[in-house]
C-alpha cells in the first residue's frame, strides 16, 4: 500500500504531466485520479482541490529555480555598488533556462508546464502561479531600479513582465519550434540563441525605458 507521502507525490507527478500536455483548464481531476489509480477523496485529503494540486505542482517545480534566483539576487544585494542590468537579468533568466536540467527526467515536462500555465486563459490560474514568483519578482524589480535609478518603478515592472513572458514562451516550447526553423534562425546553436535572448532583454531595459 502506498504511503500518504507517496500518494501525494504520485498525484503531483500525474497532474504535472497532464497540465503540461493539456493545460490546467484542459485537465480534469477524474483524469488525474484515473491515471494515478486513486480516488477523488485522495486529492481532497492531500491537496484540498484542483487549485491546491496546481499550487503544489508549481511550488515543487519552481523550488530549485527560485532557490538559484534567490542566491544570485542575494549576492547582488550584498554588494555596495548597484548591480548592472545584465547581472539582474541573468540572475532571473539563466536559472529559468536551466530549469529542465534541474529536474532530471521530468525536466522537459516541468519546463512545458511552467511556460504553459503563464498563457492559460483563466486569470485565476495565472494568479496562482504568480504567487510562487511574487517575492522574486519584487526583488528583481527593486534590483533593476537600483541598476537604473532614473527609470520609474512602473516602467521597471513593465520590463520585468515582458522578461518573464519571453522566458515563459521559451519554456513552453514556442521558441524551440522557431529554433528548429533554419530559415528563421540559421541553425543557431541553442547556447548562442539563449545568449541572444538575454541580450535582447537587456537591450529592452536599457534602450528606452523611462
Amino acid at each position: 500500500m502506498a504511503t500518504r507521502g507517496a500518494t501525494a507525490e504520485r498525484l503531483m507527478d500525474v497532474a504535472e504531466q497532464l497540465f503540461a500536455e493539456h493545460g490546467y483548464e484542459g485537465t480534469t481531476l477524474r483524469a488525474v485520479v484515473g491515471i494515478a489509480e486513486v480516488n477523488l477523496s485522495a486529492v481532497k485529503y492531500h491537496h484540498q482541490s484542483k487549485d491546491g494540486l496546481l499550487r503544489a505542482v508549481v511550488a515543487r517545480a519552481m523550488a530549485p529555480v527560485n532557490a538559484e534566483r534567490d542566491r544570485r539576487l542575494a549576492e547582488l544585494e550584498s554588494r555596495d555598488e548597484p548591480p548592472t542590468v545584465d547581472a539582474v537579468v541573468r540572475a532571473f533568466v539563466e536559472p529559468g533556462l536551466r530549469i529542465a536540467h534541474m529536474h532530471g527526467d521530468r525536466g522537459p515536462t516541468v519546463a512545458r508546464l511552467l511556460g504553459g500555465v503563464v498563457f492559460e486563459p483563466g486569470a485565476r490560474v495565472r494568479r496562482l502561479v504568480a504567487e510562487e514568483t511574487s517575492a522574486i519578482a519584487d526583488r528583481c524589480v527593486t534590483a533593476l531600479c537600483r541598476a537604473m535609478p532614473t527609470v520609474s518603478p512602473a516602467a521597471m515592472l513593465l520590463g520585468y513582465t515582458a522578461m518573464a513572458g519571453l522566458l515563459a514562451q521559451h519554456q513552453a516550447g514556442i521558441s524551440a519550434e522557431l529554433h528548429r526553423r533554419d530559415d528563421l534562425v540559421g541553425g543557431e546553436p541553442a547556447h548562442a540563441w539563449e545568449q541572444n535572448l538575454i541580450r535582447f532583454i537587456v537591450a529592452g531595459f536599457t534602450g528606452g525605458l523611462q
